[in-house]
């Protein structure tokens, strides 16, 4: 006897890449979703994905979420130390997360949510799906060496990118469709010869190699070479990468709003 066919238990789901200060990206795709009346069922973020996505889960509006981190700068948010694993301490992001996060635990919000960190022991991704918000959505985006590595449950972890910079996989057997928003686009180009350039072109270079499958998993890709022009902490840049974003949903999704319905 055949066996029935399950339907995937959620109509769209939406995955959000990592990408350091280009998230603020996500935020226009997510604008442009709640105008058009696209609300994903489920979300899965990394890293900068992990950030936006999980406070839009909790019930922030995409324009709230960009007043919480527009005018807050690296500095603002890190400091120097020399203990840890990392050469910024990141308590006063931390901080700032749990401050300002409606839900304490994962499971909790009311958007469903998955959210990839890096179990370092382990050396493989973890998708997390309970837990810890605030500490989670620290571990999905502790750059490593950058920063501390994050203990959760007497394991320690690191950014979720090392592995799976853009989780469309992560939620792909689970979602009829999957839009995806990768910060990542493969490109040549000349980078200054800084210490700061050439560190943040080689993370950038270690996030994007293993976003192969993800993108082809993907209904509906989004990303653009127009987010590569800013750096890791280039926070002045945040409303025109807002609009960047924005811009390209609407001119991807556009047309497909009414098969989606």
């Amino acid at each position: 006897m055949a066996e029935i066919p399950v339907a995937p238990q959620y109509k769209l789901g939406l995955a959000l890449s990592g990408g350091s200060i280009k998230g603020f990206a996500h935020l226009g795709v997510l604008k442009y979703l709640d105008e058009v009346g696209l609300s994903p069922d489920i979300i899965a973020g990394t890293s900068a994905g992990s950030i936006m996505g999980a406070f839009y889960a909790s019930g922030y509006a995409p324009e709230e979420i960009f007043e919480i981190f527009s005018n807050t700068g690296f500095m603002q948010m890190t400091r120097l130390t020399t203990s840890g694993g990392g050469l910024f301490s990141t308590t006063n992001f931390f901080r700032l997360l749990k401050n300002n996060l409606r839900y304490r635990r994962l499971e909790d919000l009311p958007l469903p949510m998955r959210i990839v960190a890096t179990d370092l022991s382990a050396g493989e991704q973890h998708v997390f799906t309970e837990g810890p918000l605030a500490r989670i959505i620290l571990a999905s985006s502790s750059v490593p060496i950058l920063f501390c590595p994050v203990e959760i449950g007497g394991r320690d972890y690191v950014d979720g990118g090392l592995f799976r910079n853009f989780p469309v996989t992560v939620i792909r057997e689970d979602c009829q469709r999957v839009i995806g928003m990768n910060l990542g686009p493969v490109q040549s180009e000349e980078i200054p010869k800084t210490i700061r350039a050439i560190a943040s072109r080689s993370w950038e270079l270690v996030f994007r190699q293993n976003t192969a499958p993800d993108r082809e998993a993907c209904d509906f890709l989004l990303e653009t070479t127009e987010v590569t022009k800013y750096g890791m902490f280039e926070v002045s840049a945040a409303s025109t990468l807002m609009q960047v974003g924005y811009e390209l949903a609407r001119r991807e999704l556009t047309p497909l709003i009414a098969p989606i319905h």
